[in-house]
C-alpha cells in the first residue's frame, strides 16, 4: 500500500531536502495551510483536511474534508486518524514542528499514537528526523547525523541499550522528569549506532549538520 504523507502548515526552509523525503507513489494529504507548501514541494494533493481556519477553503471538494473549527482533534490529527482507518501502515509527516509549542508537542505524540498501533512513523523537518522506538525493534543510528537524542515521552523505559555510541548504556532506564539521553554521537562511519530497549516507548530525535540546527 501506499505511503500516507501529512503535510502540514509548519514553516518549511528547505524544500529541497523534504523533496528528497517524498517518492512517486506516496498518497499526499495537505492539511489546511499546509497547502502553502503544495507548489514549492511539487507534490499534488490526493486529500485535503483542514477546518479553513488559516488557509482559504479549495472551491473543488471532491478531494476536500471539511472539519468544523471547533472540535477535539487539530487538523493533522485528523489525518493521522484517518490513514489509519483506511489501513495505512507507513506515514510520513512534514511541516509539523515549529511555530506553536503545543501544536508541535500533539504532532510528536500522534507519532506515539501510531507505533502504539503497529504503524511505521516519522517526522521530519529542516534539521531532524524523529520517530518512535518500541520493544522488539532493533534501532540502528548511521553515522553523520551531527548527534541523536532519545528523550522518554510517556511512562518509564526500560532495558535500555546504546552501543556504537559515544555515550553507551546497558540495561537503563529514562523516566520522563530527567532526560539524559541528549546530544549523543556516533562515533564511526564504519559502524551504527544500535539502539534496543525492553520495555516503554523512545522518541529518537536524528540531528543534521545543518544551518538550521544551529
Amino acid at each position: 500500500m501506499r505511503r500516507w504523507v501529512i503535510i502540514g502548515g509548519a514553516e518549511i526552509r528547505d524544500y529541497k531536502l523534504m523533496r528528497k523525503y517524498l517518492r512517486h507513489d506516496d498518497y499526499y494529504v495537505y492539511c489546511d495551510c499546509g497547502l502553502r507548501h503544495q507548489e514549492k514541494l511539487g507534490a499534488v494533493p490526493d486529500l485535503i483536511i483542514g477546518d479553513f481556519d488559516s488557509h482559504e477553503r479549495p472551491e473543488d471538494l471532491s478531494n476536500v474534508i471539511v472539519l468544523p473549527v471547533e472540535k477535539d482533534d487539530t487538523d493533522t490529527i485528523y489525518a493521522v486518524k484517518e490513514g489509519m482507518e483506511r489501513g495505512y501502515d507507513d506515514f510520513l509527516m512534514i511541516g509539523a514542528t515549529g511555530g506553536r509549542h503545543d501544536m508541535t508537542l500533539g504532532n510528536i505524540y500522534a507519532l506515539l499514537m501510531l507505533a502504539k498501533s503497529g504503524k511505521n512513523a516519522l517526522m521530519v523537518d529542516d534539521c531532524s528526523e524523529m520517530k518512535i522506538i518500541t520493544p522488539g525493534q532493533v534501532q540502528k543510528v548511521r553515522y553523520g547525523w551531527r548527534c541523536f537524542s532519545l528523550l522518554n515521552i510517556a511512562g518509564t523505559a526500560r532495558g535500555i541499550t546504546i552501543t556504537g555510541a559515544k555515550y553507551c548504556l546497558d540495561d537503563a532506564e529514562i523516566v520522563p522528569e530527567y532526560q539524559y539521553g541528549i546530544s549523543n554521537e556516533v562515533l564511526s562511519p564504519d559502524d551504527d549506532a544500535v539502539i534496543t530497549l525492553r520495555e516503554g516507548a523512545l522518541l529518537l530525535v536524528c540531528v543534521a549538520d545543518s544551518k538550521h540546527c544551529r
